[in-house]
């Protein structure tokens, strides 16, 4: 296993002042870094508290200094490369699925899955890979999508849903969650025709609760899909295999926004805001209504806003 080069963690006051006293003990060099409270470096490791409590530590002396000076002076216990002895499921081949574009007017919805083994999570341990909601970087987004794409060991599967189908499946179905349920159970069935080349095969799928009832998307799964066990669980993205996911969600919806925007010379925000409405007037005025639909979600209140039209009432929302 590659030495750590790179280690984040959050620090407790106690702990920050315990951490900049040894630092000023032990000869460090300190300097001054924009929103640190303080920045210090010594024999290959550089060390920046920021004043949010998030402490980095980087070089190539990052991990003795986790292991030698932090964990057992400053934070009283071991966590680095113990992760997996703790929770050895962290370990177990599994699926993991993700969306993105569920909240952006513009643009389609894209579902996407990964496989992941034991090698494959000892080949991220230093890549980075998180939710990518923690992601502000769209070219972050397409280096980790191309890193997980290329590991060996990790199948992937991207199912998008462009504008125009997923307005048809929307006005069949009148329900985000019931598409979502389909796209994830049609990412797992994908994933699954190529079982034969997992291995070891996955025990289960992982994915986020969207839905206050989890039959939602245990009903939707297709014949393979129901040969594991399928996990649903708020904040799912927690795990590995689920923020891969999300990245290679992202990245695809990313992608063909930018499509979008190149096949009709007009910029589109994401999300649903102010100047999201102001992008779908001026698309309207330019292309008329029934272009629309071949680049939004046309159940979004912005839809009736840019047409000029009334909303509808607003539903009480109910876990």
């Amino acid at each position: 296993m590659k030495p750590l080069t790179s280690y984040t963690c959050t620090l407790a006051e106690p702990e920050a002042r315990a951490l900049e006293k040894f630092l000023r003990e032990h000869g460090y060099e300190f300097r001054d870094v924009p929103y640190a409270r303080f920045a210090a470096e010594r024999e290959n490791v550089n060390v920046v508290l920021y004043e949010s409590g998030k402490l980095v530590a980087q070089g190539k002396g990052t991990q003795d200094f986790v292991e030698f000076i932090l964990e057992p002076g400053i934070l009283k216990q071991a966590r680095l490369g113990y992760e997996t002895v703790l929770n050895p499921e962290l370990l177990l081949p599994r699926l993991g699925v993700d969306e993105s574009g569920k909240g952006d007017f513009f643009g389609p919805l894209c579902i996407a899955g990964v496989y992941v083994n034991e090698a494959v999570v000892t080949a991220w341990e230093d890549a980075g890979i998180r939710d990518s909601k923690n992601i502000s970087s769209d070219r972050k987004i397409a280096e980790l999508a191309k890193r997980i794409r290329e590991t060996p060991g990790c199948l992937t599967s991207v199912v998008p849903i462009g504008n125009e189908a997923y307005n048809r499946l929307y006005r069949q179905m009148k329900s985000v969650n019931a598409i979502l349920a389909w796209g994830h159970a049609r990412v797992i069935e994908n994933l699954m025709t190529q079982k034969h080349r997992m291995n070891p095969p996955p025990v289960r799928a992982i994915s986020d609760q969207f839905a206050a009832n989890k039959a939602t998307v245990a009903s939707a799964l297709m014949i393979l899909g129901r040969e594991i066990e399928l996990v649903q669980r708020h904040k799912a993205e927690a795990d590995l295999s689920v923020a891969a996911a999300s990245i290679l969600a992202r990245h695809e919806f990313v992608s063909r926004l930018a499509a979008l925007e190149k096949q009709f010379g007009t910029k589109f925000p994401k999300g649903a805001s102010g100047a999201v409405d102001e992008a779908a007037k001026e698309f309207v005025a330019k292309y008329g209504t029934e272009s629309l639909a071949q680049v939004a979600k046309m159940h979004f209140r912005n839809a009736f806003r840019a047409q000029g039209l009334p909303e509808p009432p607003k539903t009480e929302w109910k876990r």
